[in-house]
């Protein structure tokens, strides 16, 4: 019971944190064992000691200039004061770095579904970032690592290349699309340094090491320390190298069998000792989740064992591990590859032979003739990850607490009737309760302007699941809306509005219509030539989209709202914003106005309505917002979509101010990211 019980007090003490984490003390006394009691409060100790003293060595710097210096690691300079992220673009290599700039707070994930690097960070320490940074010394690495680099790639295909270097030394970012692909297919584990690769470095070190007998566990440890000082740590490659380690320790010291179950508990204990804010690492959890998915539904080992039954077990471990991370993959990546153990299958056997032909390669010279056969068996494993990541997927929005608490309560009963404890009538009376628990109505309506930089775009949901896309940002914007709109559970759009043909407000449309149902498209009238437009209505007619053309004194009625069109004329003249649509949307007692970039000179000719919430027109603008326009629509709320480091001087002073002197509440997206309005 001892690495259980210090396995929960160390979950515990990281996950509450200095000092409610004093509070779990409290439960000690439920293990009942004295020894399991003792070992339960120190690890809580422990832990919570080790978070007391990491504290916030930024804290006084924020708002300040600093100067930071230190070797650069994924972004992150360890200065001698603490780590901090380095905000540059484009981003530096690892290497070691001299910059200067401002301290601040990460910030969190800027609209639904998109990279919360507040949390990533958070998940590796580091509680500050250097913004608006200036490197005035930069050194590339140098040493072991860029010559074993090079000793691994020579001789091999770019594709190739990339794939081992991922394998053997978990640098993906040559991987490119492909690195999508592997996570569309359910492969991205095999990417991530974690047990498997681990597992083939001790039998390899083992192997070579024989003529040592039983001073061969302690040399492969010291090796496999050496080798994860130099990939780097990260969450599942330190796991496994712990699990490894006490592993190897107890076979130096004569034992023969250490319970793998035991083994993950006590490895969790010592992860959270070194690191404890690991705990919020995404990497982390589904690290140790996929391990015990794996200890729960795959049988116990037989002695006698035939190749079907590898190939059983095989199924057995894969499915188990995607079981015990569902939630986090359908939560974080919005999409649940269904035949990821199908694509396991097939994929493992090659990266079983990939992985030792890599470390081989790289580590010891005289192996450069493996570069054909290591060419041949990465071709044929990318060729596995493009394939599966084709097929279709199963697509979800975000989990709430109570969406991951309802999984897990429906995975209990299932785990409980596979190893016996529990008939099948009442493990499938359980599991439906909780599937029905699950069943919520559907989001309740709201608007959700998005941030897409210097651009717009805002999500429109109304009752019975009908959804409204007002512009689509920039042409790089596409994937995070199509990253936001599947977080949001959005699986169509009803209707897409291209207010007019900019750059930033309709650049993203033609891609969005290619990759996500539409059922119609909103533009304006036809003007003058104009590439986009041209592209735009050439990309509905291949995606079979019907187009309609509105104006003013045009309306339209869809899902309960009413879109009542009041720019511009049917034929209108001169630039891009001069025909920019502009509507009111009338639903369920509120009124927003949809300003797109209009002119505020066209003000007058708008029939007067209060409304709740102006969409700011011209990303906040002088020529776009006046007097006139908040005399007439009076709003309550203004969203003002606009970059963070414009050159154009958005959002202009004068309209602040007016709209400040009208009493208008005002969200900025350059403040505050993606901003919900509610529609109840």
């Amino acid at each position: 019971m001892i690495p259980y019980a210090l396995g929960a007090g160390a979950l515990l003490a990281a996950l509450a944190g200095w000092p409610w984490g004093l509070a779990g003390l409290l439960l000690a006394p439920l293990w009942r064992d004295r020894k399991a009691i003792l070992a339960f409060a120190l690890a809580l100790a422990l832990i919570l000691l080790r978070i007391l003293f990491l504290g916030d060595p930024w804290q006084e710097y924020l708002g300040t200039e600093v100067a930071v210096s230190g070797p650069l690691r994924r972004g992150v300079v360890y200065d001698s004061r603490g780590p901090i992220y380095l905000d540059h673009y484009p981003p530096l290599a690892d290497g070691w770095v001299k910059a200067q700039g401002r301290v601040s707070r990460p910030r969190p994930a800027s609209n639904p579904g998109g990279f919360d690097r507040r949390a990533w960070l958070r998940g590796l320490g580091v509680k500050a970032v250097l913004t608006d940074a200036k490197i005035t010394d930069y050194r590339p690495p140098s040493g072991f690592k860029p010559a074993l680099r090079q000793r691994l790639v020579a001789g091999l295909t770019p594709e190739a290349a990339a794939l081992t270097r991922a394998l053997t030394l978990g640098e993906r970012k040559a991987l490119g699309e492909d690195r999508a692909a592997f996570q569309k297919a359910g492969l991205a584990h095999l990417l991530a340094l974690s047990g498997l690769h681990i597992g083939f470095l001790v039998a390899f070190f083992l192997l070579l090491g024989l003529p040592l007998g039983r001073w061969r566990y302690l040399t492969t440890l010291a090796l496999l320390l050496a080798y994860l000082a130099l990939v780097g740590n990260t969450p599942s490659l330190l796991r496994a190298t712990v699990m490894a380690a006490i592993w190897l320790l107890a076979r130096s010291s004569g034992r023969s069998e250490v319970p793998l179950p035991a083994l993950l508990a006590l490895s969790l204990a010592v992860h959270l000792l070194l690191s404890p804010y690991a705990i919020f690492s995404l990497s982390l959890w589904l690290s140790y989740l996929a391990v015990a998915g794996i200890l729960v539904f795959t049988p116990p080992r037989r002695r006698h064992v035939k190749p079907v039954s590898w190939v059983r077990d095989a199924l057995y471990a894969t499915v188990g591990a995607q079981l015990a991370i569902i939630p986090l993959l359908l939560h974080f990546f919005g999409r649940l590859p269904l035949l990821s153990p199908v694509a396991n299958l097939a994929a493992l056997p090659l990266t079983a032979a990939l992985v030792p032909l890599g470390f081989i390669k790289a580590f010891l010279p005289g192996f450069g003739f493996l570069a054909p056969l290591i060419n041949l068996l990465s071709s044929w494993l990318l060729s596995v990850a493009r394939f599966f990541s084709s097929l279709p997927g199963l697509s979800w929005g975000q989990l709430d607490y109570s969406g991951f608490a309802l999984y897990y309560l429906a995975l209990l009963p299932l785990a409980l009737w596979w190893h016996g404890r529990l008939d099948w009538k009442r493990a499938a009376f359980l599991m439906a309760t909780a599937v029905m628990a699950s069943c919520t109505p559907a989001p309740r309506p709201d608007v959700w302007f998005f941030d897409v930089g210097e651009g717009d775009s805002a999500l429109v949901r109304l009752p019975g699941n009908v959804e409204i896309l007002v512009d689509g940002g920039h042409k790089w914007d596409t994937n995070r809306i199509l990253r936001a709109l599947t977080a949001l559970g959005v699986d169509d759009l009803d209707l897409v509005v291209a207010t007019h043909p900019d750059a930033d407000h309709a650049g993203g449309v033609p891609g969005l219509l290619a990759s996500f149902p539409v059922g119609t498209l909103v533009v304006g009238p036809p003007g003058s030539i104009d590439p986009l437009e041209k592209e735009l209505r050439q990309a509905a007619v291949r995606a079979g989209v019907p187009v309609i053309e509105a104006w003013r004194g045009r309306s339209l009625i869809i899902g309960g709202a009413r879109l009542d069109f009041v720019d511009p004329l049917p034929r209108p003249q001169g630039e891009d914003n001069e025909r920019s649509l502009a509507f009111y949307l009338t639903t369920r007692g509120h009124r927003i106005f949809f300003a797109g970039d209009v002119p505020a000179s066209h003000a007058l000719a708008w029939p007067p309505r209060r409304v709740d919430l102006l969409k700011v027109s011209h990303h906040g603008a002088a020529n776009g917002t006046n007097d006139a326009v908040i005399r007439r629509l009076r709003p309550r709320y203004a969203w003002v979509s606009v970059g963070r480091k414009n050159r154009f001087g958005h959002p202009s002073s004068g309209v602040l101010a007016l709209l400040e002197r009208y009493g208008v509440e005002v969200h900025r997206s350059d403040r505050e990211g993606a901003w919900r309005y509610p529609l109840y």
